[in-house]
């Protein structure tokens, strides 16, 4: 038996009982009314998912029934019939809300072809739905810190404005979370957020990734295709590991933050689009802006409204609100019971300094869910560094350190940590650490870590 049940409304008993016998057919439920009034009590009654409605009724028209149904009832998809239809009237029909217009006599094809549309569009949009809400629960920001409580309140600020804003903080702290945010909450929430990471794409591409290229503008452009900016028209374009991006890429950027024109590669036409830009790095862009790495006419375009995400460190009562999300998250995702965490634990995880932030957190939860075969999480699941004395680090310890030299040793011990996990695959844990294989490379020589 078919789930859906339809509504037909029709003056006419013949209409009503062909209707019926045609969806009934197909494994449609299916209820009837002879007028208006009749068809408003059962709608408020059984809730149909889909309507056939009759534009000549007595005492009230059709158009007038549509209007009064989708003013209570939007979601119900209605579909006007009527044996003397004209172009107006259609119109009329569409503009108030109706799905589509048939004209009498009714044929079975035509009726059913509908229905499979009708339902065929409302299981993707379901499902749309569904995504977006794991979506926002994946992009959710937690915590009851002072340092999250004010974060939120800055981006809840910046979210109803439309200026550029720059998000810096260290790897793994969120700053696509906080990026997702500022769009969610802002007037853009219904187009596109559309994310790029300057890092992960070769310089030689970047320029066709943002604006997208003409068919014929290099080798291997067999058709025009539309970049980052044209896919974020009207929504946010989120640039993240904007330090990572060129100085001749950073220059065509500019252009499009100051006027919003470009061209695509190999094209003549000037391109306009109403883009918010939001930027992320975990680098500190005044210091390679006075190394000339980076445009200073850029960042002061991009630093409008300038947002600092703290790190797990200085959160630490975020910790157990965190693992708690993710091991629920994990469970449900391996289909497996609930699992406890013991206090011991715990006090060990809140200890550990989390060089890698929220994103160590996440990635170590799911190895302890996945590896853990009890239904509790204790001690002698966490890796042996949990245990060494140089990672859990006093108050007195942090005072005596620069914040230069803490961050190299965090690094250091984080990026050992993860090669350790990996068996020394570079490839795997650049994936996990969320960087690339080249840049890993790079800071492991400069940090002195040997494979």
């Amino acid at each position: 038996m078919n789930k859906y049940q339809i509504l037909v409304i029709d003056d006419e008993k013949n209409i009503r009982r062909s209707m019926e016998l045609v969806l009934k057919s197909e494994g449609y439920s299916v209820i009837s009314a002879e007028s208006g009034e009749a068809a408003m009590k059962l709608i408020q009654k059984e809730q149909p998912d889909a309507i056939f409605l009759d534009v000549m009724l007595p005492k009230k028209d059709g158009l007038s029934i549509l209007r009064e149904i989708k003013a209570t009832h939007s979601d119900i998809d209605i579909i006007m019939i009527s044996g003397h239809a004209t172009l107006g009237m259609a119109v009329d029909a569409t503009k108030a809300g109706a799905y589509d217009f048939l004209e009498k006599p009714l044929q079975k094809e035509k009726i059913l072809l509908i229905l499979n549309h009708l339902f065929e569009n409302k299981r993707i949009k379901d499902r749309y739905h569904r995504l977006k809400m794991e979506v926002r629960d994946e992009y959710q920001i937690m915590g009851i810190s002072p340092g999250i409580e004010q974060l939120k309140e800055q981006l809840h600020k910046v979210a109803s404005t439309d200026s550029k804003v720059l998000i810096q903080g260290e790897s793994g702290t969120g700053k696509e979370l906080a990026a997702w945010a500022i769009h969610e909450w802002s007037e853009r929430r219904t187009q596109p957020f559309i994310k790029m990471n300057c890092a992960a794409i070769p310089e030689e591409l970047t320029e066709s990734e943002l604006f997208g290229y003409e068919k014929g503008a290099f080798t291997g452009a067999n058709e025009t295709r539309d970049g980052k900016f044209s896919q974020a028209d009207m929504g946010t374009l989120f640039l993240d590991e904007i330090a990572d991006m060129s100085l001749n890429v950073q220059t065509k950027v500019l252009r499009v933050l100051q006027d919003g024109n470009f061209e695509r590669v190999g094209g003549k036409e000037t391109l306009s689009v109403d883009v918010r830009v939001v930027a992320a790095t975990n680098k500190n862009l005044e210091d390679l802006v006075s190394e000339g790495k980076f445009r200073d006419d850029l960042f002061y375009r991009l630093n409008v409204l300038p947002i600092n995400i703290p790190p797990l460190r200085e959160r630490k009562e975020d910790i157990l609100i965190l693992i708690d999300h993710f091991i629920t998250r994990y469970c449900t995702k391996n289909n497996r019971k609930p699992v406890e965490i013991t206090d011991t634990a715990l006090q060990k995880l809140q200890a550990y300094l989390w060089p890698g932030n929220i994103r160590e957190l996440q990635n170590m939860v799911e190895r302890l869910v996945i590896m853990t075969s009890g239904n509790s999480i204790t001690e002698k699941e966490l890796p042996h560094y949990f245990f060494e004395s140089q990672k859990v680090v006093s108050t007195g310890d942090l005072e005596s350190l620069t914040l230069k030299a803490f961050r190299e040793n965090t690094d250091r011990e984080y990026i050992k940590s993860t090669l350790q996990q990996c068996q020394g695959n570079v490839s795997e844990a650049a994936r996990i650490l969320g960087v690339e294989r080249t840049n890993l490379h790079k800071k492991m020589k400069s940090l002195g870590i040997d494979r």
